[in-house]
């Protein structure tokens, strides 16, 4: 796949750009190296002014930052500019607590003293997705360089103008050269940077096939990982569910980021008692979003991605349908330029339907019927899947058994997932390993180094 700017609202490519020579990339690994050694040695009253000036900039500047997303991965204006501030946020969070986070740890112990210190461990190569193509950057950056460490992007090749404006905002904010560096390299040249000995870690989020390539790469050479990989989050309405919030909620759970979202609401699983009433306002919902010119204030929904991505959703819900699956709304591409498709919604899938256990990475949903709390939780713990799951009730007994049982990184009760600075990002089985945000992420790329003073 090129590095190029290509506009999906209208698949007219903008922008291309050459990948580093071999020469180039070993230049900006060295540069990252000697970066580390410098500012590791920086105060955390340094890293944190610098860092409030990316923040700065991130706020001063975010209806520009979202036309860049707008143009080059197709979400709504409005999500893009909000993206943008968000991550001017996830700055300050880091800007303000790092030290804390990072405080020596005293351990009580037979010692004269013992404690815990954190210490930064080098350059860290961040592999990241073109869905959010801004906060999925400074959620990895700021804790990362808050610490001491120093980033490398290889960012997906659809979105190199984000790569090199988030670069450039690092550098504006005042961080010296090599401490944030955007690497426009071509996949196949990904696990030498991984194997390199200067690149101390690695965190992807991506696909389970990105996720098991690079864990292998780093497993070879014994280097920390952290992995955000697929979802298909479960969506879980009880009898005794505020109904109307339920459905307003379900259909914003599903379309957020045109339905490409990790921990968007994938599998609607409704109690038979209300099921015909949120199949009624859910797939009026749906199919009463606005398709069009993501550009546009009033557009809900704008293309996918990439053209690869709408023939991957088109090839999922005509499996489907052909295995038995019924399309409520949606089911097809609108008539309109572009990689577009239609807010989709799909009942009567089986198990034995391949979108049963697949992620559907755009605005289609999965609706399925349930008798017990049992059998909600039985099928939203069928899945490979276990990233983040939203569940409707007012009972607090059935809301502690969801909490419980639910094999998930997140649960959110009477709201939908999202990711926020204060609490931890990530989840198990096949959504991948680590977590991100909160003190949690931050101690991802550190040395816990245990001090004994005798």
């Amino acid at each position: 796949m090129p590095i190029a700017t290509i506009n999906p609202a209208t698949g007219q490519t903008l922008r291309t750009f050459q990948p580093l020579t071999a020469d180039q990339l070993e230049a900006r690994l060295q540069c990252a190296a000697d970066a580390y050694h410098r500012h590791r040695r920086t105060t955390f009253a340094e890293r944190a002014s610098l860092m409030r000036k990316a923040a700065d900039i991130l706020e001063g500047e975010k209806e520009a930052f979202g036309r860049l997303m707008v143009t080059e991965m197709g979400k709504p204006l409005k999500a893009a500019t909000e993206e943008a501030a968000k991550s001017a946020w996830g700055c300050r969070y880091y800007a303000e607590h790092a030290e804390r986070f990072l405080a020596d740890q005293e351990v009580k112990t037979s010692a004269s003293r013992s404690y815990v210190t954190w210490q930064p461990i080098g350059p860290v190569l961040a592999i990241m997705p073109w869905n959010f193509p801004f906060w999925q950057v400074f959620r990895f950056a700021a804790p990362a360089l808050m610490a001491g460490n120093v980033g490398l992007l290889k960012h997906a090749s659809n979105v190199p103008q984000c790569a090199l404006a988030i670069e450039d905002i690092f550098r504006r904010a005042g961080f010296p050269e090599g401490v944030f560096q955007a690497l426009l390299i071509e996949t196949e040249h990904v696990r030498s940077v991984i194997e390199d000995p200067r690149v101390a870690a690695v965190t992807l989020t991506g696909s389970n096939t990105a996720g098991s390539q690079v864990a292998s790469a780093a497993g070879k050479v014994v280097k920390k990982t952290v992995l955000e990989l697929g979802g298909s989050d479960p969506f879980i309405v009880m009898p005794d569910a505020d109904l109307p919030a339920a459905i307003a909620t379900a259909v914003k759970a599903r379309i957020v980021n045109n339905g490409q979202s990790c921990i968007a609401a994938k599998r609607f699983i409704v109690h038979e008692a209300v099921a015909d009433e949120f199949e009624r306002g859910f797939t009026a919902g749906m199919a009463g979003l606005a398709v069009g010119d993501p550009m546009e204030a009033g557009t809900d929904i704008g293309p996918l991605a990439t053209e690869g991505q709408l023939r991957t959703i088109a090839d999922q819900v005509d499996r489907a349908v052909s295995a038995g699956a019924r399309v409520l709304t949606g089911g097809r591409r609108p008539d309109r330029q572009g990689w577009y498709y239609a807010p989709t919604v799909l009942a009567g899938i089986t198990p034995e339907s391949p979108i049963f256990r697949e992620e559907v990475f755009g605005p289609v949903a999965l609706l399925f019927r349930v008798r017990s709390v049992e059998e909600a939780i039985r099928l939203a713990n069928d899945s490979p899947f276990g990233l983040g799951a939203s569940v409707w009730t007012r009972s607090d007994a059935d809301r502690e058994r969801f909490v419980r049982e639910i094999e998930s990184g997140m649960v959110f009760v009477n709201a939908m997932v999202a990711s926020d600075p204060r609490v931890p990002f990530g989840g198990v089985k096949e959504s991948g390993y680590g977590r991100e945000l909160s003190p949690l992420g931050i101690r991802e790329f550190v040395n816990a180094k245990t001090v004994w003073v005798a």
